[in-house]
């Protein structure tokens, strides 16, 4: 008599599942549907955005940022799938914010508004499509990818050159401390044999922009506490801006030295591997000290699940 009725409530119950399963792959589907199209509406953006990232070596990491974002949503693959799909009509407010954007953007043939519109859209897709239980999970993946929209050269020239004089001042300090003699005058370093200009290119926002995208992973993986991610993704700015110093310092050495041929060249290329894989090292052994101290301190609060 158990059995039999066990045996009717599965198959009371198995229909509505069906139906819930059938269901849930509908939305996923037409949720796949709308990002196709989005990304096909965007192509022409998307492509520029592409272009940009070839041709400017500032942002060559964005090539990056899509499969590592695509890598965290994968991660959060077992959550995803215990989680109902629920459309929900807050997403409308982000689509309409990426089309007004979008609009902006072309308006005033600003590229960077455009780019971010389209994060905005996806996002909106996501939220209204698949609901706030899923878009919660999802919104780190989606606020990654405004790491792949490069600045508008106008932000680029105002952040850029008081990045030069920076530069410029700590490398004329390090010579003094090494024994050089120099002189600063703006962004040029006045040495024995020649002068040293710290181009825009010198100014350290390629490591920058790279090296907080570094930091962004790397908090990430390393640091589940919400603040010492915090704190290693901020920290991020003023290790670049040191660690690009010691760079231009060291081109001051070798050009004083060796003269200006030596400094330039495949060496100063080197220099820039050699000079990003010590922030990366500044970054671990920052991580490393947060680890020591932050435990004993604050023990596990504030600690957060990927």
């Amino acid at each position: 008599m158990v059995d039999g009725l066990s045996e009717a409530v599965v198959q009371t119950q198995a229909p509505g599942l069906a139906a819930e399963a059938g269901t849930r792959r509908a939305r996923l589907v037409t949720a796949g549907v709308a990002l196709a199209l989005a990304i096909a509406v965007y192509t022409p953006i998307l492509r520029g955005l592409v272009g940009n990232w070839i041709e400017n070596e500032d942002y060559s990491h964005g090539f990056l940022i899509v499969p590592l974002s695509l890598y965290f949503i994968w991660e959060r693959r077992d959550k995803l799938a215990s989680l109902p799909v629920e459309p929900s009509w807050w997403g409308l407010p982000l689509l309409l914010l990426s089309s007004v954007t979008l609009f902006i953007g072309r308006l005033g043939v600003e590229y960077m508004n455009m780019r971010i519109s389209f994060v905005l859209m996806i996002s909106g897709l996501a939220l209204m499509l698949l609901g706030r239980r899923i878009y919660r999970v999802l919104a780190f993946p989606l606020l990654f990818l405004f790491l792949m929209v490069p600045l508008p050269q106008s932000i680029v020239n105002t952040i850029a050159f008081p990045l030069q004089l920076i530069a410029a001042s700590l490398a004329v300090d390090v010579l003094h401390l090494v024994g050089v003699p120099a002189l600063l005058e703006g962004n040029i370093i006045h040495l024995a044999n020649g002068p040293l200009f710290v181009a825009e290119a010198c100014s350290g926002l390629r490591s920058l922009m790279a090296l907080v995208t570094l930091g962004v992973v790397f908090a990430y993986f390393f640091r589940r506490n919400l603040v010492e991610r915090l704190i290693i993704v901020v920290s991020t700015i003023p290790i670049a801006i040191l660690v690009n110093s010691f760079r231009v310092a060291l081109t001051g050495v070798l050009a004083y030295y060796f003269g200006q041929e030596a400094a330039g060249g495949v060496v100063h290329e080197t220099q820039g591997l050699f000079t990003f894989g010590i922030a990366f090292l500044l970054l671990l052994f920052e991580a490393w000290l947060l680890s020591q101290i932050w435990p004993r301190l604050f023990g596990s609060r504030g600690e957060v699940a990927r």
